[in-house]
C-alpha cells in the first residue's frame, strides 16, 4: 500500500487572533512540508486544485514543479485536478513537462471538481458539469497515447493531427479518477479501467464498499483487467504523539474551514463531539498516534476489499506549522511500516 499527503495549501486565520498568515510564507512552509514527506519516505505528495480564497491551490502542477526540484524520490500528483474547467491539452503538457522536472515521478488524478468556482471563472456552463468532464477525459486519455491527434468534441475545438508537445519521461503519466459518492463516477472509472482516489471526509469507510464492488464489477464486465482497478482513498488526517494531541492540532482548522463551507452549503455547524465520533474507531478521520493510525489504515483496506493507496489530507493543521511537519516524519517513519510490515506478513 502506497501512503502519501494531500494537500489543499490551505490558509487559514489564527483562532485567537482572526489574522490570515502570509500567503508567501504559507507556500514556503508548504515546498518544506513536501522536502519532509520526501526525507520520511512517504510514496505521495498531492496538491489539489481550488479557485477560493481558503487555499493557494489554484495552479497545482506549478507548486508541484517547484517541489520537484526540492525532492528526488516521493511521486508527485494532482488531487484533483479540475479537468471540466480545464483545457485537457493544457493539463497534459503541464503534468509533461513536471514530468520531465521530477525525472518521471508525476501523476494525474482527475475529477469534476467539488466546488464550482471555476466553472463562470473560465466561462463554462454547470448543467454541462458531467458531459464536460466525461468529453475532456477522453480527449485527455487519447493524449496520452498519441502525440499527433486527431479529434472532435463539443466542449473544444477539434484537433487535426496536431502534435502536443513536450511528452513526458514516462511512457505513459499515471492517471487516476477522483471520485465523491456518485454511482456513475465509480461505474465511469470501472469501465474505462481506470485507477479509483476515492475522497473520503467524513462517515464511515463502510459506506463506501458497495461504490467500490460496483466499480470492480463494471470493470470486469467491460473487459478490464482486474489488476488495473486499483483503489486508493483520500481521507482527512494527521498523526500527533498521542491520539489526544492529534486531535487538538487538528480539529480548530478543521472546524473553521468546514464552518465555513457548511455555512455556503446549508450545513449545521460542525461540533467537538461529531469530530470525536469521526476520529473515533469507527470514523472515517485518520487521527491519533502513529498506531491508532496504522491500525485504522489497516481497517480501512479490509472494510473496501484491498486498497493500494492512502493520502492524508492535512492541510486543515496549517497553523501548526511544527506539528505539520512532525505529523508527516510520524507518518513516513512510524505509522507506514506498521502498515507495509502487515501487508508483508498477510
Amino acid at each position: 500500500m502506497e501512503i502519501g499527503i494531500d494537500s489543499f495549501a490551505a490558509i487559514l486565520p489564527d483562532p485567537a487572533t482572526g489574522r490570515l498568515p502570509s500567503a508567501t510564507d504559507r507556500m514556503a512552509d508548504l515546498l518544506e512540508e513536501i522536502e519532509v514527506a520526501d526525507r520520511a519516505g512517504l510514496d505521495v505528495f498531492g496538491i489539489g486544485e481550488h479557485h477560493r480564497a481558503e487555499f493557494l491551490d489554484s495552479a497545482p502542477a506549478v507548486i508541484l514543479a517547484a517541489a520537484a526540484a526540492r525532492t528526488g524520490r516521493i511521486r508527485l500528483t494532482s488531487a484533483v485536478s479540475v479537468l471540466s474547467a480545464a483545457d485537457p491539452v493544457r493539463v497534459f503538457q503541464e503534468f509533461a513537462t513536471l514530468d520531465l522536472i521530477s525525472r518521471g515521478r508525476a501523476e494525474i488524478v482527475v475529477g469534476r471538481g467539488s466546488f464550482v468556482e471555476a466553472f463562470p471563472l473560465f466561462g463554462l456552463d454547470t448543467r454541462d458539469y458531467d458531459e464536460l468532464f466525461a468529453e475532456k477525459l477522453d480527449l485527455l486519455l487519447k493524449l496520452r497515447e498519441t502525440t499527433n491527434i486527431t479529434w472532435d468534441g463539443r466542449h473544444r475545438p477539434a484537433l487535426r493531427g496536431v502534435g502536443v508537445f513536450p511528452r513526458p519521461h514516462q511512457s505513459r503519466v499515471p492517471l487516476w479518477v477522483g471520485v465523491g459518492g456518485t454511482p456513475q463516477s465509480f461505474q465511469r472509472a470501472g469501465e474505462l479501467g481506470l485507477p479509483l482516489m476515492i475522497a473520503i471526509i467524513g462517515g464511515t469507510f463502510e459506506r463506501f464498499r458497495p461504490l467500490v464492488d460496483l466499480y470492480r464489477e463494471a470493470g470486469l464486465r467491460a473487459g478490464q483487467n482486474a489488476e488495473k482497478l486499483s483503489v486508493g482513498i483520500h481521507a482527512m488526517g494527521f498523526v500527533g504523539e498521542t491520539d489526544e494531541q492529534a486531535k487538538d492540532a487538528f480539529y480548530p482548522g478543521w472546524a473553521h474551514l468546514t464552518g465555513t463551507i457548511g455555512k455556503e452549503r446549508g450545513w449545521a455547524p460542525p461540533t467537538r463531539q461529531q469530530f470525536e465520533a469521526m476520529a473515533g474507531p469507527e470514523g472515517a478521520f485518520l487521527v491519533g498516534a502513529p498506531k491508532t493510525v496504522a491500525a485504522k489504515m489497516l481497517k480501512a483496506s479490509e472494510t473496501l476489499g484491498g486498497i493500494s493507496r492512502i493520502t492524508f489530507q492535512m492541510s486543515t493543521a496549517s497553523l501548526e506549522t511544527a506539528a505539520m511537519k512532525r505529523s508527516i516524519e510520524l507518518l513516513g517513519t512510524e505509522a507506514a511500516p506498521m502498515v507495509r510490515a502487515a501487508h508483508d506478513a498477510a
